[in-house]
């Protein structure tokens, strides 16, 4: 794509002047991705603005789209995938499982609304706008799945994991996941022609599987096995298991048919009552070095060429609008029995699609069943339903906050 050559070619020009284009290349891409995001992350704080729009916003001015600095590489989505694992591994810290499982029924309410219609208002409005079946199918997939690290990252910010929403939120994200997974997973069997049943069944089943037993039995277990951290001799050994436990379980939810994120975030909840609070500080520590890598990287995904024409624009305002609502009134509706405010912070906590959005229609693009416009089209919703999330959020938990810092009030007794 010409975008991306350009993109391509100013980042090569950059690598040149500083001296090496091999030996620069990485420090390089670091300096850029990591140093804007944390420029505009504190320019946004200083406007009373959620941080995170600052660093999405950033990857769009130094992507392809504006400067062109630099464009999406293997090393930036390597930086963007462990970013967003660390972030759900620290969240999980933050829980327990117990919690968790007693908002279960209402988070399974939540995330089937949240999946069936945003789904169904995905797939009418492409038939409606003359669109294949199957083009409209993978633009309802697209829209299915929630971008939990975006949600989770400004709750976690503003120390709001323990409230009762949040909790839905996270349980409801997770359920989500893996319905979103099979629902692509449908409409990708279909776009090659035949759908195995016998194998999606399968897949659902370990899916299933793999998410309750670690929720239900992963605490107590590594209530064990933290006991032999205190026999090992290497440095930072309780840092060390957890780390172990954070990658295992995240390939083996891989494997399960869920995304490596939930592994990372079950690894966390597993650990939140066993480990000390240097596990904690190291793992948030790690976190903030690879997070802005995945917020950048959403925005350098953002590509303005692909809107040369009103049409285009009209159908990526509707297909905003249908994301954002569909969620908003289907979690919504779910979470009703809790009350209207904490339906309406699951609501919101529901509408970023991040990079969730962009890999369903990256798999469409790749099949040959979607085009250049709608690939578009989609990625603008995925970008705008993010960076829309955030400052949502600071609304719906407005409440819950103290003005002079914008997080909720602790009391602590040390």
């Amino acid at each position: 794509m010409a975008w991306m050559s350009f993109g391509a070619e100013s980042y090569s020009l950059l690598c040149l002047f500083v001296g090496g284009a091999d030996a620069a290349k990485i420090p390089l891409a670091m300096l850029l991705v990591f140093g804007s995001a944390k420029l505009l992350a504190e320019l946004f704080e200083r406007l009373g603005q959620p941080g995170i729009v600052g660093e999405i916003l950033a990857g769009v001015l130094i992507g392809p789209s504006v400067l062109g600095w630099i464009a999406p590489s293997d090393f930036l989505t390597a930086l963007s995938e462990l970013g967003v694992m660390f972030l759900l591994f620290r969240v999980g810290l933050e829980v327990k499982s117990s919690e968790l499982m007693r908002v279960g029924g209402t988070a399974a309410l939540t995330a089937v609304l949240g999946v069936v219609v945003p789904f169904f208002l995905g797939w009418g409005i492409l038939l409606l706008w003359g669109a294949p079946q199957i083009e409209a199918l993978f633009v309802g997939a697209a829209m299915v799945a929630t971008s939990v690290g975006i949600t989770a990252q400004v709750l976690a910010v503003k120390g709001l994991l323990q409230e009762r929403s949040s909790k839905i939120i996270l349980a409801a994200a997770v359920i989500d996941d893996v319905l979103g997974l099979l629902v692509l997973a449908l409409v990708a069997s279909l776009a090659k022609g035949k759908a195995n049943l016998l194998e999606l069944g399968v897949t659902a089943a370990l899916a299933v599987g793999f998410t309750v037993i670690v929720a239900k039995w992963g605490t107590r277990t590594m209530g064990q096995v933290a006991r032999v951290q205190e026999k090992l001799r290497v440095g930072e050994s309780q840092f060390a298991l957890a780390m172990i436990l954070l990658f295992a379980l995240s390939l083996l939810a891989v494997y399960a048919g869920v995304a490596a994120i939930i592994g990372a975030f079950l690894a966390g909840m597993a650990l939140s009552e066993s480990v000390g609070h240097r596990v904690h500080d190291l793992a948030h520590g790690v976190t903030e070095l690879l997070v802005p890598f995945f917020l950048a990287g959403i925005g350098l995904h953002f590509n303005l060429r692909a809107f040369t024409d009103s049409g285009t624009i009209l159908l990526a305002l509707v297909i905003l609008a249908a994301a954002v609502l569909s969620k908003f009134l289907g979690c919504g509706a779910g979470a009703l029995r809790l009350g209207k405010a904490d339906a309406i912070r699951v609501g919101v906590g529901m509408v970023p699609r991040g990079e969730v959005g962009m890999v369903v229609a990256q798999i469409g693009l790749g099949l040959g069943v979607i085009g250049q416009q709608v690939y578009g089209v989609v990625v603008f919703m995925a970008v705008l339903t993010t960076i829309l999330a955030p400052p949502l959020l600071n609304l719906a938990y407005r409440d819950l906050m103290t003005p002079e810092t914008g997080r909720k009030e602790v009391f602590r007794i040390d």
